[in-house]
């Protein structure tokens, strides 16, 4: 990822937060007040992205890959008092990674003779 890149989506993620419009205006004048140079097309294709994508979603489906989906499907079951214990649990559960066999449990260590 280019430095133009990465400023430019640092100026979209804080223009967002703020609720400014992602404008190539408003991108180009906070780089410039960061004091960071970039290529003048870049601000323009990040402002063409925020017009065409709605960048909160964007954030969402990046996190976790639809995982707001399912926090949302299960938010009324735990706010209406019922059956809410079970799908906590079910989400924390995760996969426990495989140990890896050291070399003294293989017959041989580092300092064998």
């Amino acid at each position: 990822m280019s430095l133009g890149e990465t400023a430019c989506s640092y100026a979209l993620l804080i223009l967002e937060d703020d609720n400014i419009p992602a404008t190539a205006d408003n991108i180009t004048t906070l780089l410039k007040s960061a004091k960071v140079d970039v290529e003048s097309f870049w601000p323009a294709l990040f402002a063409k992205l925020a017009e065409k994508k709605n960048i909160r979603d964007l954030i969402a489906s990046a996190a976790g890959g639809g995982a707001p989906g399912a926090a949302v499907a299960a938010a009324p079951v735990a706010a209406s008092g019922g059956g809410g214990g079970a799908a906590p649990a079910a989400a924390e559960k995760k996969p426990e990674p495989e140990e890896e066999e050291s070399d003294e449990e293989m017959g041989f260590g580092l300092f064998d003779e």
